[in-house]
This record gives structure tokens, sequence and C-alpha cells, in this order.
């Protein structure tokens, strides 16, 4: 099998689908940002986001890109493209309001041809928010020290996971590309080193941020 073959049956496997605290997170910043308009869902997994998305009032349209093929039974209103996302999609450029991807970015090869793909296919003033494996957290860092990397990259996570980012890469790459300032959240959400089905949260629920948090997201506009 080779790596590419190995990619796709990862994303096979999980169905590209994300937990939810992520969809929460990338939930709530789209709101905090007030995005709507045309909406592209890059990297749409079996489209339950994209289904969540569309039912709001403030997106006119979304389109889906993803390495899978279009769910059974996924409606017609929402277009699907079945594309490798390491490539630029087949679209034209500045016809996006807002672009939404969780938990992807971890998956491509190259971060800073997938943000300039990002910005192409926004328009001027166009709104992108992500999320991805939180690498500043105690979870991860612990990962690093005891495992040889961080804890979302150790392990099954291989090759499925290929590309951890810290904040600052974000923000580099950002600028690098043409994009204004990002902003970032956490998810509030993680689990504790060693003891994984445990939360933090559920010992002590004011435990949130950078260093209790396996995710965190992004906002920035073109």
């Amino acid at each position: 099998m080779t790596l590419e073959e190995k990619r796709r049956f990862a994303a096979e496997v999980t169905k590209g689908t994300s937990a939810e605290p992520c969809y929460a997170l990338a939930t709530r910043l789209l709101a905090e940002v007030g995005a709507g308009g045309r909406l592209l869902e890059f990297g749409a997994g079996m489209g339950r986001f994209a289904l969540r998305l569309a039912s709001a009032e403030n997106f006119r349209e979304v389109v889906c890109a993803d390495i899978l093929p279009k769910p059974s039974e996924f409606p017609d209103s929402i277009e699907w493209i079945e594309f490798d996302l390491n490539h630029p999609l087949p679209l034209a450029n500045g016809i996006f309001d807002t672009i939404v991807s969780v938990e992807v970015i971890e998956h491509l090869e190259n971060p800073r041809a997938v943000f300039r793909e990002f910005h192409r296919l926004l328009k001027p003033g166009g709104v992108l928010v992500l999320t991805t494996p939180n690498q500043e957290s105690l979870r991860s860092y612990a990962g690093l020290v005891l495992g040889g990397h961080f804890a979302a990259f150790l392990g099954a996570s291989y090759p499925a996971h290929i590309t951890a980012l810290l904040q600052k890469d974000l923000e580099r790459i950002c600028a690098e590309t043409g994009f204004e300032k990002p902003r970032f959240a956490f998810s509030g959400d993680g689990r504790i080193p060693k003891l994984t089905r445990w939360r933090w949260q559920k010992f002590l629920p004011f435990l949130r941020g950078r260093l209790f948090s396996d995710n965190f997201g992004m906002v920035v506009r073109k």
C-alpha cells in the first residue's frame, strides 16, 4: 500500500468525522465573526457539519470538498467536490465569503500551499475559520517528552496526521500568504496525559485554555 493509499484508507476509516468540541469551537468562531454568504467546507468528511451549516440562515449556499465521495442520500442542494485537498481545487478565484476547515490541515502535506489556496478562493474581506490539534497543551507536551512527538501525532495517528502546527506557525503562514493577523481560541476540552479516558474538565471544569484543550481554532480575514 502506497503512502497516498494509506492516507485515503485512514480517511475512510474515520470517515472524516471530528469530535463535537471541534465543531462547537468552529461554530462559535463563525458566529463571533459574523460569517455568512457562500461557504466552503474544506474537508467535509461525511458532511455532518455541512448539514448543520446549511441549516443556518446566514449561509446562502454551502459547498463541500473532500477526498471522500459524496455520502449517499446527501442533499443535492449542497455541492460536493471529490478531490485531493493537497492540490488546488477546480474552482474560480474569489468565489467564497467564508471557508471553514475542521481538523483537516494536520492531514495535508503543505500548509502554506493550502493557505494560498484559501486566499485564492476567498473574496476580499472573506473569513477563514480553521481548527487543528493543540500542540501546546499539557497532554501534547507529555507526548513530545515521553513519546517523541506531540500527542495527536503518535502511534496510530500516523500517517493520517502529518503536519503539526503551533499558533506561531499559523501566524507566520497567514502573514506569508496575504491574510490579516489571526485570532486564536481553544476548545476547552482536553484529555489527561496517560489517562486519556478522563478529561480535565470532569474534575475541574474551570480548566480551559491552552494547557487544557486538545484542539484550538483560528479565525482570520483575507
